[in-house]
């Protein structure tokens, strides 16, 4: 997320392959991005998407503060029904012109034509960002949108709970495990697995050294087999066969909220945006909670997955907007605005992200909360700052990322109801992802 490197690599190699194909082409639409017909009638409204906390009060501020703009709000449940719900409305050609998302679905979307090159906009503006995560909005060199958050990944932990029983925060998977057959003797689980979410599959992967995909000339290179996949898978098979996790989904958001306050699980690795749920819905844990940096694999140095859901966000343009450059100009206010970022950054009023801004150090003590951590909540801003500065930056997204995490969905939560082992899933998704860019006529290895 600091380093730039390896996404514009990406960049520079992803859509040459995609080029091949012509996926770049447009999908068309009823947007013209011309921005000479604003203004006539009144301020120019431009929809906007997202699910943020604290996004409704960002945009309540920008229409104060704009009489010639103004943004329309409407609040999508989640991440993963934004990407159905975009879907659907650039099918219809009645896409929104802002919308909230994440940095692995940059190359889809472009893929699909349904984002617009908004470079001319924006550039000037680059050194307001810290280069990781405004390299998370480019493909090719081009901007397809705004940064808003650089997000710290991190061990969150119930200290009275780990204190009680003699363990210490883990320091390495390994100890994790260990822990983690000690809390189930005493009726505790020491995390939780959703059935939805294959995304701790991919960010333990990634951790790991794991490349699913990778460009080899004019190819992609598919690998949900390697090395570092099969070590982060053993870990997570050892977690399910033991029983140490929760099973709780967060389509019941307020259960698995109070599980973790009435310490039915103990550990969650997170994000400071998530710590904002947290925030908001325990009435009997707040400052009983402690930071430790992720587990490590063992012999191995610290390492902070990058580049998942679990990190930073982006506003992107898409094409169908016929007010681009407004469009550009309002994604920019709200991740450059003073008051906009702080709302954001706080996990009482916002999502608790940190800010993509260059110097973000001002914001930890708003990311992360004192009335959750209690007397851990000095040390607590070390292992935020700390993990920005061991992110994995060798990770690419392929062109199929939508619907190859569509496919693991399904296959995870097998996993998690002890249906089928890790390593199946993993040699499916081996042969659906090479099976489905053949489909879309990309060149593929693997």
């Amino acid at each position: 997320m600091n380093s730039i490197s390896p996404r514009r690599r990406f960049a520079r190699a992803a859509v040459a392959g995609l080029a091949l194909t012509g996926l770049l082409a447009a999908c068309g639409g009823s947007g013209s991005g011309d921005d000479s017909s604003s203004g006539a009638s009144g301020p120019v409204t431009l929809p906007f998407w997202g699910w943020a906390n604290g996004q409704e009060a960002v945009v309540k501020a920008f229409n104060a503060a704009h009489k010639d703009v103004k943004l329309k709000y409407t609040k999508v449940t989640d991440q993963l029904t934004m990407q159905k719900q975009l879907t659907n409305a650039v099918k219809a050609k009645n896409a929104p012109c802002l919308v909230q998302n994440t940095a692995e679905y940059v190359t889809s979307w472009v893929s699909q034509g349904a984002l617009a090159d908004i470079t001319k906009y924006v550039e000037a503006d680059k050194d307001k960002f810290n280069s990781g995560s405004w390299a998370a909005a480019q493909v090719q060199g081009k901007l397809y949108g705004v940064p808003t958050s650089s997000a710290p990944n991190f061990t969150i932990y119930r200290t009275d709970i780990f204190r009680k029983y003699g363990l210490k925060a883990p320091a390495t998977w390994d100890d994790f495990i260990a822990a983690g057959k000690e809390l189930k003797k005493h009726g505790v689980k020491i995390t939780n697995f959703a059935g939805e979410d294959p995304s701790t599959l991919e960010v333990l992967a990634m951790q790991a050294g794991a490349h699913w995909y990778a460009i080899d000339g004019n190819s992609w290179k598919v690998d949900f087999q390697d090395e570092g996949t099969l070590r982060a898978a053993q870990v997570i098979q050892e977690i399910i066969d033991n029983d140490l996790n929760s099973k709780l989904s967060f389509a019941d958001y307020a259960a698995v909220q109070r599980n973790y306050d009435d310490g039915g699980t103990a550990t969650r690795q997170i994000s400071t945006w998530q710590m904002a749920g947290m925030v908001q819905n325990f009435t009997k844990s707040d400052g009983k909670w402690a930071l430790s940096p992720w587990p490590t694999f063992s012999g191995e140095a610290a390492k902070t997955p990058a580049g998942t859901n679990l990190t930073g966000s982006l506003t992107l343009v898409t094409k169908q907007c016929d007010h681009q450059q407004q469009a550009a100009e309002a994604a920019l206010w709200m991740s450059t605005n003073a008051g906009a970022v702080k709302t954001m950054a706080s996990p009482e009023t916002g999502n608790g992200v940190m800010p993509a801004l260059a110097d973000s150090s001002a914001y930890v003590d708003d990311a992360i909360s004192a009335k959750l951590l209690g007397t851990n909540y000095e040390p607590a801003k070390k292992v935020v700052t700390d993990s920005l500065s061991t992110v994995t930056t060798d990770w690419t997204f392929g062109p199929d990322w939508t619907a190859m995490f569509t496919e693991m969905q399904a296959g995870w939560a097998k996993v998690v109801n002890k249906q089928q082992k890790v390593t199946d899933l993993l040699a499916h998704m081996q042969q659906w992802t090479v099976d489905d860019l053949k489909s879309r006529g990309i060149s593929v290895k693997g």
